[in-house]
């Protein structure tokens, strides 16, 4: 599998999302993708409890650790490469996790505006 360009939502460098946990689609630390990566793993978001609660509510137990799949289980204030359609579907339910602009992949635009993004851009 060959990565698609590292480039973020704002036209520069993808900088790092998380080495801990470690994230990111191939397990490098960035939201990095690839065409094989169907859930495009490219939102760099920063957990909330709430959000947590509501992925693990709609079927995606992000919490559980699983280390069998090298998952330590997420909490609140780790950063993690989210698929864009759930965060999308997230931010539509009014509870999505903050985003680290400069670490979302640009793929992500295909799924959701840079608008949305920036509204829930971390500080």
């Amino acid at each position: 599998m060959q990565k698609d360009r590292a480039i973020n939502v704002l036209g520069g460098q993808l900088h790092p999302c998380s080495v801990d946990p470690i994230t990111g689609y191939f397990r490098d630390g960035h939201c990095n993708t690839c065409p094989e990566d169907a859930g495009s793993h490219t939102v760099c978001a920063v957990m909330t409890a709430e959000f947590l609660a509501y992925s693990k509510y709609v079927g995606n137990d992000l919490s559980t650790p699983r280390p069998g799949l090298r998952f330590p289980g997420l909490k609140p204030g780790d950063q993690w490469c989210l698929c864009a359609l759930r965060f999308l579907q997230a931010h539509d339910e009014g509870c999505a996790p903050k985003v680290q602009l400069e670490s979302t992949h640009a793929k992500a635009l295909e799924v959701v505006a840079l608008d949305i993004l920036e509204q829930h851009r971390a500080d």
